[in-house]
């Protein structure tokens, strides 16, 4: 082997070691490693994968939940499964729908923490549908119900109403892959509200189409969230990883001092 190439490798096995070392930035100390996502309605956990990235580059052990949507109690029950099986204390994400999910199943003594990403946080003896009065409706959010009474955004609207700072290629994908939800979720009554027992975060979408500007900020400073605005639409949990991911981050630091 020449010098030359000698020192290719050696320069191989360096940027190897650096790059290594920057995505393991947390401390060995950090309590809370744990990081549990859990995606909303109309998509499934695919659309964590830029996050799920992230924090797993600086060292997370993330689990994503595939929410069946069919009820809230089955929802709780797929978090539930996920939190069973972590070792140690965890952080809880929701987008949207999700949202009401960690609102319900944060109450478990593992989770640590709860992120809400643009989503809703019903009190306890509340419905989500009812965090929406008051509130101006989103013309270009349109949800069309089909006969057993399960939701899709209306293809049409789909890009304006929910991924409007995504591609193309990508909002087709998201479109034609929707995951419906069933529209009664929005009626059932919640038996616990986590965030009245567990620091939260919240990250606003100042450009959602889905929920009034207004209602995410009520909602975030009802439950005492501290808030982070992006500028995104309300796939936001796609479109924006790194900011969602930095304050699952700051999160996961906060709850482990």
């Amino acid at each position: 082997m020449n010098i030359a190439s000698m020192g290719i490798l050696a320069a191989i096995g360096t940027f190897a070691v650096v790059n290594s070392a920057t995505a393991q930035t947390i401390p060995q100390t950090q309590a809370v490693k744990n990081i549990v996502l859990v995606h909303g309605a109309f998509a499934d956990g695919s659309g964590w994968r830029g996050v799920y990235k992230d924090l797993t580059n600086r060292g997370y052990n993330v689990t994503i939940v595939q929410n069946p949507l069919t009820s809230l109690a089955d929802d709780v029950a797929a978090t539930n499964r996920a939190l069973e099986r972590l070792e140690g204390p965890a952080v809880l994400v929701g987008h949207s729908w999700g949202g009401t999910v960690i609102t319900e199943a944060g109450v478990d003594p593992k989770v640590a923490g709860l992120v809400y990403v643009s989503a809703l946080s019903p009190d306890a003896g509340e419905t989500s549908a009812q965090q929406y009065e008051g509130f101006a409706p989103q013309t270009d959010f349109v949800i069309e119900t089909t006969k057993d009474g399960f939701g899709y955004v209306k293809p049409e609207k789909f890009k304006i109403g929910f991924a409007n700072d995504a591609n193309d290629e990508d909002v087709a994908f998201m479109r034609d892959s929707q995951v419906p939800i069933n529209m009664s979720v929005f009626g059932t009554q919640l038996t616990n509200a986590a965030w009245r027992t567990k620091p939260s975060w919240a990250v606003i979408a100042t450009e959602d189409k889905a929920f009034d500007q207004k209602m995410l900020i009520h909602m975030a400073e009802r439950i005492g969230a501290k808030v982070t605005k992006v500028s995104a639409s309300h796939a936001l949990f796609m479109t924006q990883p790194k900011a969602i991911a930095d304050t699952i981050d700051q999160a996961a630091k906060a709850v482990s001092e």
